[in-house]
């Protein structure tokens, strides 16, 4: 696997996620355990929006190369690593069930894949 189809995996997963959580919350998020009231399904749409631009950020970035891709790589592996210290932590909390350890493990991937594409891997 190299960078662009990482990237692409990760514009998929992130529009997937956010297009489910804008399109059908009522439906994804009680398979977490999840109840909201509407000032979170405010909130849940805020995520939605943010996680449908990171997906087109990905997506139309994989195909670069040089520092303008380096540096979006690096803003998303910050990103996706305090979402997956967030994510562990609600984990851990028992503010999700136990699907939320597919969570923690899909933002360890994606922290891993970034992490290695961006400061291990050389192009």
């Amino acid at each position: 696997m190299n960078a662009s189809v990482f990237l692409a995996i990760k514009a998929v997963i992130s529009l997937v996620t956010g297009l489910s959580f804008l399109l059908i919350p009522g439906y994804v998020l009680p398979l977490y355990g999840v109840t909201i009231n509407d000032s979170g399904l405010f909130f849940n749409r805020l995520f939605s929006a943010m996680a449908i631009g990171i997906g087109g950020i990905c997506w139309f970035v994989r195909g670069m190369e040089g520092e303008a891709r380096r540096a979006v790589m690096l803003s998303l592996f910050v990103a996706d690593t305090i979402g997956l210290v967030v994510t562990l932590i609600a984990q851990l909390q028992g503010l999700i069930n136990y699907l939320g350890w597919v969570n923690v493990a899909l933002w360890a991937f994606l922290v891993a894949g970034l992490g290695y594409f961006r400061f291990i891997k050389k192009s």
